[in-house]
């Protein structure tokens, strides 16, 4: 159960902007994002110590990717692959339309259901596996221009306590500006633990629960456009990355 936004603008100098907060069992081993494959050099994302994937990353091609869990399908499974190697093999790809062909033709039977989002400053796409509810095949969705939200259920469905509470909040605020550093308008949402009901912790941006379970660490992502001219240098992307609940840790650059 994680929560993630994203904004495409097409023809804007920042083309993609991303919020994700990841929530996790807060006892489940990870290491911030960095170069931690060997066998993969261009990729840069959060290291899962438990079952060597990832949730969240980015290649050096401007690609980014990241997984969710759906309803009722949170940890590891007997006899299924882990979800986290998908955003690996999406990131061994330089283009997201690229990437959500060849995701689309994985055996979805081998893991447990889960949305993923593929992104690059051009196109962006959730695939979809629901599992049990549909086996066999995953379903591939271009996402429009505009402000979307994603959690354990479907695009931008307000069924989901947190997309019906917090989505019309990032679609009122004003849009970070990657360009001067100025995040506050979504850092101010991402670390708000105030839900609906106010009394389901699980509706909150930020999750903290007697459970054994939360809000672990949250990223700001933005993918700069291609520069317009053969003179122009290119901009480099945007991952500001905080190691624990935002709402206490502050965001730190990451080295790129």
């Amino acid at each position: 159960m994680c929560t993630t936004v994203i904004l495409r603008r097409p023809g804007h100098d920042w083309p993609v902007i991303l919020a994700a907060n990841r929530d996790e069992m807060t006892d489940r081993p990870w290491l911030a994002p960095g170069r931690h494959w060997p066998d993969r050099p261009e990729v840069v994302a959060g290291l899962d110590r438990e079952a060597g994937g990832t949730w969240l990353g980015l290649n050096d091609h401007g690609l980014l990717a990241g997984i969710l869990n759906r309803m009722g399908s949170l940890g590891p499974q007997a006899g299924k692959r882990s979800r986290g190697e998908l955003v690996l093999e999406a990131l061994d790809h330089a283009e997201a339309a690229e990437a959500a062909r060849a995701l689309a033709h994985l055996e979805a039977a081998a893991y447990r259901s889960f949305n993923l989002l593929v992104a690059d400053a051009e196109r962006a796409f959730w695939l979809r596996n629901l599992g049990e509810e549909a086996p066999g095949r995953v379903e591939v969705f271009e996402l429009p221009p505009g402000l979307s939200m994603l959690t354990a259920r479907d695009l931008n469905d307000e069924t989901s306590p947190r997309i019906g509470g917090y989505l019309p909040q990032f679609r009122a605020t004003a849009a970070p500006n990657p360009e001067a550093g100025d995040w506050r308008s979504w850092q101010q949402i991402l670390t708000s633990r105030q839900g609906t009901p106010a009394d389901d912790p699980f509706a909150a941006m930020t999750i903290v629960s007697d459970q054994g379970f939360g809000t672990v660490s949250s990223s700001l992502i933005a993918l700069p456009a291609a520069p317009r001219t053969l003179a122009a240098q290119p901009r480099p992307p945007v991952w500001l990355f905080a190691p624990g609940r935002p709402d206490r840790e502050s965001y730190q650059p990451v080295d790129l």
